[in-house]
Order: structure tokens, then C-alpha cells, then sequence
């Protein structure tokens, strides 16, 4: 048994190129491990929460390009494959973690999501909502257009949420 994993380890790295500096991976392993760090990352992300890619907050998009550097290092060499995925997994299990927490603590949940911002309440658009929160006229009349919406004064009410989407309750 120890003589059949010694050989599939060794096949392994020659296949991968496990042993080898980035500079002397072949193009077929940087393809090879292309191909194990995308079948790796769905299963990853298969265990984070299914909004993770959804409606996007920032909290969301910081951990995709974190993964996506991650990984990339993994396939070219720069990092060590092992030390790439392992570094996916606890990213994925601390943003879980996070969900976790910021579901029963709306101070924790605001801290790392954020929270919606009103814009318009009964007609009326604040200003200074959409000065704070760098929002021209322009955009919020693109994106009442986009809720079916004209005019903000048959707007009950219209957040700008988490994740930059204006939604829209008419009156």
C-alpha cells in the first residue's frame, strides 16, 4: 500500500508539477492545475452560502477577488497548490462564519455588509441621502425607470440597498 501511494504521489507531481519552481512549470501543468483549482473552487464555494455570488455586497465581491488572486498564484506556480486550496477553504469557512454571525447581530451584519440607505419616503427624494451616498439624479432616475417608476412621487418608499440596487415600493 505504501509503494502504491509513493507512486501515485510521484505521478501526481510530475502530472502537476508539484515540486517544480513557477519558472519551470510546463504550459500542460499550469493547465493541469487550472483545471484542479476551478473543479476545487466550485466544491469550495459550494459550501459558502448560496448568495455568495448572488446580490453581491461588498463584503461578498472582497472575498471573490481575494479567492481569485489565491488561486491564481496556485496555478502558475507561485504558491504551493496544497497551501492554495487550504487558503480557499478558511476564506470560505471565515466568510460563512461571518454570514453566520451577522444573521443574529444586526451591529455585526451592518459593520461588514453595510446597510440600505432610504432615498426617497412618501414622494420625497432626500438629498442628502443621494449626496452621501455619491448618487446623481441621473442615477436614481435610471433606476426608478428600471422599478417601472417615472415619477418619485408615486414612490412609498426606494432604499438603496446593500449590494447598490435601488428597491422600489410604489404607493
Amino acid at each position: 500500500m505504501d509503494v502504491a501511494l509513493q507512486w501515485l504521489a510521484g505521478q501526481m507531481d510530475q502530472f502537476l508539477g508539484l515540486s517544480l519552481k513557477a519558472e519551470q512549470i510546463t504550459f500542460w501543468q499550469s493547465a493541469a492545475r487550472a483545471v484542479v483549482i476551478y473543479i476545487a473552487l466550485i466544491a469550495i464555494v459550494r459550501f459558502g452560502k448560496k448568495r455568495f455570488l448572488g446580490r453581491a455586497t461588498a463584503f461578498d465581491i472582497i472575498l471573490t477577488i481575494i479567492i481569485g488572486s489565491i488561486a491564481s498564484r496556485g496555478i502558475t506556480g507561485n504558491a504551493p497548490l496544497g497551501d492554495t486550496l487550504a487558503a480557499c477553504v478558511m476564506l470560505i469557512a471565515v466568510h460563512w462564519l461571518f454570514s453566520l454571525i451577522s444573521r443574529s447581530s444586526p451591529l455585526f451584519s451592518d459593520l461588514i455588509k453595510g446597510s440600505s440607505t432610504p432615498i426617497i419616503k412618501d414622494g420625497r427624494v432626500s438629498r442628502k441621502a443621494m449626496w452621501d451616498e455619491h448618487m446623481s439624479d441621473d442615477d436614481l432616475r435610471e433606476d426608478l425607470r428600471s422599478e417601472g417608476v417615472g415619477d418619485p412621487e408615486v414612490v412609498a418608499e426606494a432604499r438603496l440597498e446593500r449590494d447598490g440596487k435601488l428597491s422600489v415600493v410604489k404607493k
